[in-house]
């Protein structure tokens, strides 16, 4: 059976995931702005905050066959969708869609089906560092130089902060090599390969490679000729177990569900206490600049922003039908305005 979403201009966002950590806290930003239609596997669990936030709360269980209907204004996947079940229903029935979740070749696949479904309203794949935040960012600074050769992204992950158990999904993609532009051409990368040691906000991290879509877009869309993504740890431990689990091969042998909980156990340890912080160094012919991004409310609610951001975009009447990645859109300043509304700092380092 065929899931039956469709086009309502007056109602209500739908967010697949609503409750869940990244979930709540966009439902919370959105709130204010557009009635909610949030679902999940076990309503139940967002029962309080559907009636927190005067929103709608129904089940869609992603690998169960029920069908789901409902007539929505948009929608925003918070969640792993590997059937592309919830992007085939938005595009086929014309509504403004957002996706945050998914690693680079589930974007490439995302971005293959809704083209070929010939999409009639925007889609908006910001499933970049922390919802596309990273991309946002990183445009705004390659237009300041007038273009960049090179950009490079270390993420300090605060093992402190608080997760849902998608949040640490990049875990089972360091077992497989990816493709980025080096130097202009296409280039093969093995995770948590070249690392090096990186001062950010203070903190002296240890950072190494990481599969995220950024890497592939910013040169599709700003002719980067090399972008490259790192990522290293608030504690020494977790970075010591990742690195040592690479170097006995463990992220290859290791792969499949029966090795699940062990490869999540080296870092799904969510806690309420952390903050977000990413540096970027952009590097062009007319000059280089780096920034430092900080949420102190924590790396879901940088993600969730990103993701706000992607929902204001797909709902304003200038957003064209089709494809795009969050740093294709025209207003990036204002898009970085309304970060820093949100207690969210971009300072030159």
């Amino acid at each position: 059976m065929t899931d039956t979403l469709h086009h309502s201009p007056s109602g209500p966002v739908l967010l697949v995931g609503g409750y869940g950590t990244v979930g709540s806290a966009l439902a919370r930003l959105a709130s204010p702005a557009w009635p909610l239609l949030l679902t999940g596997r076990t309503p139940s669990k967002g029962a309080a905050l559907a009636a927190e936030l005067g929103a709608a709360v129904e089940r869609w269980d992603l690998d169960d066959p029920e069908p789901f209907g409902a007539g929505v204004r948009a929608v925003i996947n918070t969640v792993n969708d590997p059937k592309d079940r919830v992007l085939a229903a938005a595009v086929r029935a014309g509504i403004p869609y957002v996706d945050v979740t998914r690693w680079t070749h589930r974007m490439l696949r995302a971005a293959t089906v809704a083209a070929l479904l010939k999409p009639a309203a925007p889609v908006l794949l910001s499933s970049g560092w922390m919802g596309g935040v990273v991309s946002l960012v990183s445009a705004s600074l390659i237009d300041g130089l007038g273009g960049a050769d090179s950009v490079d992204v270390a993420i300090r992950y605060d093992v402190n902060d608080s997760a849902g158990a998608d949040s640490v999904d990049f875990i089972d993609r360091l077992g497989q090599d990816y493709e980025v532009h080096s130097g202009g051409s296409p280039a093969t990368v093995r995770p948590l390969s070249d690392a090096r040691w990186v001062d950010i906000g203070g903190h002296r991290t240890k950072v190494a490679r990481l599969d995220t879509p950024e890497q592939l877009t910013l040169p599709l869309t700003r002719g980067v000729a090399t972008a490259a993504t790192r990522i290293g740890f608030s504690s020494a431990a977790s970075t010591t177990a990742l690195l040592a689990a690479k170097a006995v091969g463990f992220f290859r042998w290791g792969g499949g569900e029966k090795w699940t909980s062990a490869r999540r156990s080296l870092l799904y340890s969510p806690g309420t206490d952390g903050s977000a912080m990413i540096r970027i160094d952009v590097q062009g012919r007319n000059g280089a600049r780096s920034v430092l991004i900080t949420d102190p409310a924590g790396q879901a609610h940088l993600t969730a922003l990103g993701g706000f951001l992607g929902l204001q975009h797909v709902l304003d009447g200038a957003a064209v039908p089709g494809v795009a990645f969050p740093e294709s859109r025209a207003d990036i300043a204002e898009a970085l305005a309304t970060l820093r509304s949100h207690n969210v700092t971009i300072e030159d380092v």
